[in-house]
This record gives structure tokens, sequence and C-alpha cells, in this order.
């Protein structure tokens, strides 16, 4: 028995931390239903049907694909095989990658800088807001984050030995990351690839041949799966959901890839250059949008980083570096893209900020009879302070004097250790920095979140007096999280009356989503009554798809609600040109298609407009019943004229 506990002993710190970041992360995870909708939908297709599951389907009749690659499915697609199409089936995998991402870091940091450098680098990652969200969320950002800390450890055990294998797993894992997020995953390449070439003790040739191998590893472990989907001929497969020529290449590149920095993509409703999505810079992370989600160490991560290249051994420098890279160019791509972003996808920065904190501090910490490093570490403090102050005014000023209080007092025991002994400074600069992010995270994960523009913080966050003049609840939530945003800058009104009737994009038309849920539309989906529900569940197995609707979260309120596949005409942006109008007309000539419901999407500037001409065929052709509160049409009975 006491051999077990002296085993456990050692350990003892880290098992605290995984527990209660489990504990967070699970904490009445199913309050939040289906939270992102779109998802949980691909994910009931995914149980239902294996190459809906291997597509990335959004049903299981395989009409169109989601707009990302499919792995974050594949696992919400199994637990749902297992346990039943459920709330706690699609959102359990996130949080526990979530646990998975913060033991890695630790793991990762401690190789670097040692026990307690990890320990607080898991704490910081495990307590930044946006991590939280995104971790009791079903969006494909939390497994990116995981396989990307996978790669820094991969690239760190490299690093020590100059092992080609643990850099061509570190490969492998980014190439997966790719099968998460397409292109972002790659944002990583260059930190992993200098702090390999710089540290790695072998020659240069070596060293260019490793990495080499190791990019060779990326494209085997994200580009088999494209090969797969661009062999299969397309008439074998579903529509790849966001790209106007039915390619993943295209997507890859286009949409998901260059798009997102230049803003010219085509298919999004905020289409064109520049696309409406705000100001760029630096001072983008820390205002309105982003600054809740992120912020809170953003600039003591940089102090940190300075100071701890100074007062650091080689190895605290090689972490340093990997997180400083990771951190400068996944900051500055979010800082200057034109494109669509939305403030979630600074969950990426997260793992860099945690390691850069618990690096840049032990080794400050060390060096702390030094005046220069006590002077670093004591304006690390206070910096953090003022920064966790101005981000909680709005919500809490108490919370926010409190911390600002004790980070001063903190800094000033820092800077002058004979004022106060260690024992009790430290406790008290570690509340002072996680108490502010903690209290928000804990409220992140106490409201529900859903829709697809989810964002950190508690219901009714304060939108003012943040460094860029917006609150911490900022990013377009609201209704105890859900997204209430439905469209962009830029985009057109969609001409819809009834079930596409078109008037030129001059207004938004048409009949409500349904009874008891609200309307559907861009970002959030339906509740249909039980009515409607009733009426798409008769009769299903006769057809493909029960039924059909513009646009991939009205279609995804629907799929669920019924249990049945729900066609999405135009994909998510209901702007793809999937399926175009003559291929509409021979499926329901052919009797796959039972129903189309009306809906209300906006219309974009750019895109296809297959899915309106649809609506609007149909409105002319077939007979409008009202069920529910929303438009119906049933396509086996032509109207009579």
């Amino acid at each position: 028995m006491r051999s077990t506990r002296a085993a456990i002993r050692p350990h003892l710190p880290l098992l605290v931390l995984l527990l209660g970041t489990a504990v967070l992360y699970l904490y009445r995870l199913g309050d939040s239903g289906w939270a992102n909708a779109y998802y949980s939908a691909a994910a009931q297709a995914g149980a239902t049907s294996w190459k809906a599951w291997f597509f990335g389907s959004s049903d299981a009749s395989n009409a169109i694909t989601v707009d990302k690659t499919p792995a974050s499915l594949w696992f919400m697609g199994l637990s749902a095989r297992l346990f039943g199409v459920n709330a706690w089936a699609v959102l359990v995998p996130q949080a526990l990658m979530g646990v998975g991402s913060v033991w890695l870091l630790h793991a990762t940091v401690k190789r670097t800088s040692g026990e307690a450098a990890g320990l607080l680098a898991g704490a910081v990652l495990a307590l930044t807001p946006v991590a939280v969200l995104m971790f009791r969320f079903n969006n494909p950002d939390a497994l990116l984050v995981l396989t990307l800390v996978a790669a820094a450890y991969c690239a760190v055990r490299a690093t020590e030995s100059a092992s080609w294998r643990w850099l061509a797993l570190a490969g492998v894992a980014v190439g997966l990351g790719f099968l998460a997020k397409m292109l972002q995953a790659f944002l990583v390449l260059p930190a992993l690839g200098l702090v390999y070439l710089l540290a790695a003790p072998t020659t240069w040739g070596r060293k260019a041949l490793h990495l080499t191998g190791a990019l060779g590893a990326v494209v085997v472990a994200g580009g088999w799966w494209v090969l797969a989907v661009e062999l299969v001929p397309a008439s074998e497969r579903p529509y790849i959901g966001g790209s106007q020529g039915n390619s993943v290449l295209e997507l890859a590149l286009g949409y998901n890839g260059l798009g997102r920095l230049t803003g010219d993509e085509v298919g999004s409703v905020g289409g064109g250059a520049g696309g409406g999505w705000g100001g760029t810079g630096w001072a983008r992370l820390l205002g309105s949008e982003m600054g809740g989600q992120i912020a809170w160490l953003l600039p003591t991560a940089v102090i940190l980083l300075i100071a701890g290249w100074w007062a650091g051994t080689r190895g605290d420098r090689v972490g340093l570096g990997l997180w400083g890279g990771w951190l400068l160019v996944t900051g500055g791509v979010f800082s200057f893209m034109n494109g669509i972003i939305h403030a979630y996808y600074t969950v990426a920065l997260a793992p860099a900020i945690g390691g850069l904190v618990g690096t840049g501090a032990v080794a400050l910490w060390r060096r702390r009879e030094d005046p220069v490093a006590a002077a670093a570490l004591s304006g690390a403090v206070a910096v953090t302070a003022l920064q966790c102050y101005l981000l909680l005014l709005d919500w809490s000023s108490p919370l926010a004097i409190a911390v600002l209080v004790l980070g001063l007092v903190a800094a000033i025991g820092l800077f002058l250790p004979r004022v106060a002994p260690v024992v009790v400074v430290v406790p008290v600069a570690l509340v002072a920095v996680l108490l502010g992010p903690g209290a928000y995270s804990v409220a992140t994960a106490a409201t529900p979140h859903s829709g697809a523009i989810p964002s950190a913080g508690p219901a009714g966050a304060g939108m003012g007096g943040m460094p860029g003049g917006g609150g911490p609840g900022g990013g377009g939530q609201g209704d105890g999280g859900r997204a209430t945003r439905q469209g962009t800058t830029g985009g057109q009104s969609a001409g819809v009356d009834g079930a596409g009737r078109g008037d030129g994009g001059a207004r938004q038309g048409g009949a409500g989503m349904g009874g008891g849920g609200g309307m559907g539309g861009l970002l959030n989906a339906p509740t249909p009554g039980a009515g409607l529900t009733a009426l798409l569940q008769e009769d299903a197995a006769s057809y493909d798809w029960p039924a059909a609707v513009i646009g991939s979260n009205n279609a995804a309120g629907y799929q669920l609600a019924a249990g049945v596949p729900v066609m999405a005409l135009g994909g998510f942006n209901g702007t793809d040109p999937a399926p175009t109008l003559e291929r509409f007309q021979q499926h329901v000539a052919d009797g796959r298609v039972h129903y189309l419901i009306a809906a209300q999407m906006m219309r974009g500037e750019s895109g296809s407009d297959d899915a309106h001409r649809i609506g609007e065929w149909v409105a002319e052709n077939f007979t409008a019943a009202t069920v529910d509160g929303a438009t119906v049409y049933d396509l086996t009975a032509r109207a009579q004229r």
C-alpha cells in the first residue's frame, strides 16, 4: 500500500489537473443539446450510413457533405453508433479531446522545462474560456487542437535526439489535423520545422532529410482521404459541400484555404474581398470579438516569451521557440486575414499561450534572485491582472477589482521578496493569474451554447469596457449562448417567398420555421413541431429524402427532430450547385423526394443560385400547405392549374 502511494504521489498534481479539467468539460454537457446542429446532423447520418460516415455527408442518403474534412465527424459518428444519437454521444468526444490536449501540453512542456512549467501550461489551457467553449462543443476545432498539441509533443521528442521517427509522427499528427480543419493545421508547421532545424543535435544534411520525410508524412496522413474522394466518380459519392466544382481540392485551397486570407470566397454569403469581417491588425485579438475568448493571458505570454528567452535554459528556449512561433504565425494569420473568421477560431492559440506562460514563468522563477528576472516576473503578473480587470469589468466589477488587487499585491511581493514569504506570494500570484479566466470559464461551462457561431462567456455578458471597445461576451452571441447573427455584411437578402419564389433579392420573406423552436436560417437550426415531425416520418422509408429545404442548418433541424434524411439544397450557405434544378426535377420525377419545406436564407453575391431556383420552381408547380407554421409542398402531387 505504501509503495502504491509513493508511486502515485509524484503524479497527484497532474491527476488533480486532469480530473478538474474533465469535470469542467463534462459538467451539464447535455444542456447545450445538439450544440452545432449542422455537425450533429452529420454525426447522425454517419451513425446510420457508413458511406455518409466516410465522406462526412449531411444526410444518410448522401446528397452533400459538410464543408470540412470529416475527421471530427468520424469520432462523433462512431460514438453515436455505440451510444445512440443523443447530445452526450455527440459532445463527449470533444470533451475527452480537451482532457487529452491538456495532458499532452503538460507532457510537452514538462520535457523542455520541468513539471511545474507543464502543470502551469496545462492549467492555462484548461481554463482558457474559448477552450472550455470548444471542448464542450462539436465543431472540428477540438480535434484540431488535440492533433496539433500531439504534433508539438512529437516534435519536441524528435528535437531531443534528432529522431526522424518522432518527427515523422509529428507530420502524421499535422496531417490528421488537416483532416479535421484543412489548411489551418499547417499554420504550426513553420514553428515545428524551425525548432527542429535549429535545435536537433545532428548535421544540417540529416536535418533537411528528416524534415523532407516529415513533410511527406503530412501529405500521406492528410492526403489519403482527399485522394480517395477524388478517385471516386462524382456519381457514386455525395457532392463536396462548400465547393462550386464538387472538388475537395477546391474546397481546401479556395473556400477553406486562400479565400480565408484574401476574402475572395466564392459561395460565401459575404463574398468578395473584405467580406465584412471587421478590421484587421494585431488589435483584433484584443477586441470585442476575440478578447474575452483568448486575450486573458495573451499580453503576458508575449512578455514571458521575451523575458524567458533571456532567462531560460536551452530546453526552455526550445519550448519558447516552438510556442512562440506557433503564436506568431497563427495569431498573425487570425489578425490579418480578410475572409471568414469567427472568435472561436482563437482556441488554436490557447496551447501556445499556455506553453509560453508555463515555460517563461518557471524560467524567470529559477532566476528570481536576479533583479531583472524579478522585475519581468512581477511585470507579467501585473499586466495579467490589469488585462483581466478590463475583461471582467462589465461582467462582474467586484471580481474585476479583486483580481486587480490580488495581482498588484503579488507583483509587489515578487519584485520585493522580503515583503512577503514565497509560500504566500506564489499562491496569490497563481490565483491572480487564473481567477479571471477561470471564473469566466466556469460561467461558460454553466451556460448552454448552440448555433453556428458560439462564443465563450455567460449569458448576457457585457459589450463594453474591453480594449477595442467590446465586452467579453462579444462575437454575436446572445440568448444563453445561442448565436443570433444571421448573415454577414455584404450578403443580399434572400428573395424567398413561400418555398422560394424570388423577387430579385429585394426582401426576405417566407414561412416560419416551425412551432415551438423559432426560425431557422443560415446560422441556426429550426425546431419543428410535433405535427411536422410526424409528417416527415410518415412513409419515410419510401423516399431517399423525405424532405428537402434550402440550407444545411435548416435541413439539420428537421433531420435531427424526425430522424430521417433531409436534403440540404445548396449546402451550408445555400450557394452550392447541389443539386442543380435539373437534377432536383429528376429526383422529384423518380419519386425520391417527398416534401419541400419553405425556408428563409440569405442570397449570396457569388456561387450557385440553383437552390433558390428550385424553390421558385416548386412554388410555381406544387400546392402549399401549412403545418405547425411551416409552409410545406408535397412533391408527389402537382398543383392543379
